[in-house]
């Protein structure tokens, strides 16, 4: 599994040479990269769409090749994007991971669905 032995920064290289080989630096700027990173999202929830829980098959080959697709494609903006800002994603993830874990304290929230009072 790719996972489990690709790093961060060998994507992040990845997407850094496909954009450069197409001389497209200039045209992602960061907030052009941020608009394309939310398209992508918003294409990701169109296959949730007026779905009801199980109605969605993740069995489905052809189904999940497209939500597979349309995660990656947020992924790929998202790297491109902390590469336009120069954003150590690592970092910032770990950071925003200790931020919500002092917010949602486990003994507070374990089992709730909601995070309001």
């Amino acid at each position: 599994m790719a996972d489990d032995t690709t790093v961060i920064a060998e994507l992040r290289a990845r997407v850094a040479n496909f954009v450069r080989t197409r001389e497209w630096e200039t045209y992602h700027n960061p907030k052009d990269l941020a608009i394309a990173l939310s398209v992508e999202a918003s294409e990701l929830l169109e296959l949730f769409e007026w779905k009801r829980p199980e109605e969605i098959d993740l069995q489905d080959a052809a189904w999940r090749a497209s939500l597979e697709e349309e995660l990656a494609d947020v992924f790929i903006y998202t790297l491109h994007l902390a590469n336009a800002i120069g954003c150590d994603l690592s970092e910032a993830a770990i950071r925003k991971i200790a931020k919500n874990a002092e917010k949602y304290p486990a003994e507070t929230y374990r089992g709730r669905a909601r995070t309001g009072a």
